[in-house]
């Protein structure tokens, strides 16, 4: 009986046949497994779009509205006969993926940066800045608002009212803490502006303590990033704080 032997794989097959394999895998996983490649992390408040085919959003809405098809379930929550949720898996995943999570998986705003050919170095304000976001513990809403200061200097890249705004809501469209969003907000901006000194402050209701929890309508949170001369200057410091609390009330 004579044996017989299978040909041998070509590396285009095998390219050919890792691409199937991959194909046939969750959006999830790949992307997942192309971030763990790179060696770098995927926290809820990262934004990993440069990890995202072009479709793949649309697979992973796909894919949370089938597992949220499951929690629901779960929950024992008749969706076949239910005409109120009858559709809420679906609406669920489009809002997590292209509404307020979208600071996750879409690539940052575009921004056009000016020369400070003025030379402006006077303190600016830009606020309240409405922002919303989620909180990162209990997917509860955080509803608030956010001031910026920036003292510019000659080499400073300015940029537009509306590209603060722009900014701003893609770094809270994603699960996250206040203390660490706005700390991803000040950073973003320093490497935008590069000035002498960036403040900002945020004011903002967590729904996590008031819909749930202690269930205190009342508390809010503020917190603030100083950095440069709003540091080390105490005077500028001030006038920025009197500023924003005269524009709170």
């Amino acid at each position: 009986m004579t044996a017989t032997t299978s040909p041998p794989v070509t590396d285009t097959a095998a390219r050919a046949i890792a691409q199937r394999d991959l194909a046939a895998m969750p959006a999830s996983e790949r992307v997942r497994g192309r971030i763990k490649a790179s060696g770098k992390r995927f926290h809820a408040n990262d934004n990993i779009s440069e990890f995202i085919r072009t479709g793949e959003v649309d697979e992973l809405q796909s894919e949370v509205e089938s597992k949220m098809r499951e929690v629901l379930k779960s929950l024992v929550i008749d969706t076949e006969s239910d005409h109120n949720t009858h559709d809420t898996a679906k609406r669920v995943a489009k809002m997590f993926l292209n509404e307020v999570f979208r600071g996750r998986y879409t690539q940052q705003p575009p921004v056009t940066e000016f020369p400070n050919v003025e030379h402006l170095n006077e303190l600016m304000i830009v606020g309240p800045i409405t922002i919303r976001s989620a909180c990162s513990h209990h997917l509860c809403p955080i509803m608030g608002r956010i001031w910026v200061g920036v003292m510019p200097n000659q080499h400073s890249n300015l940029i537009g009212l509306s590209k603060y705004a722009r900014l701003a809501d893609w770094v809270m469209s994603r699960p996250q803490i206040q203390e660490e969003a706005v700390t991803q907000l000040a950073n973003l901006l320093q490497d935008k502006i590069q000035p002498d000194g960036l403040a900002l402050v945020m004011e903002a209701d967590h729904f996590c303590m008031q819909w749930r929890g202690v269930k205190d309508v009342n508390s809010k949170m503020i917190n603030s990033v100083m950095r440069g001369s709003f540091l080390k200057d105490p005077n500028l410091r001030r006038e920025f704080l009197a500023l924003v609390d005269n524009r709170k009330a």
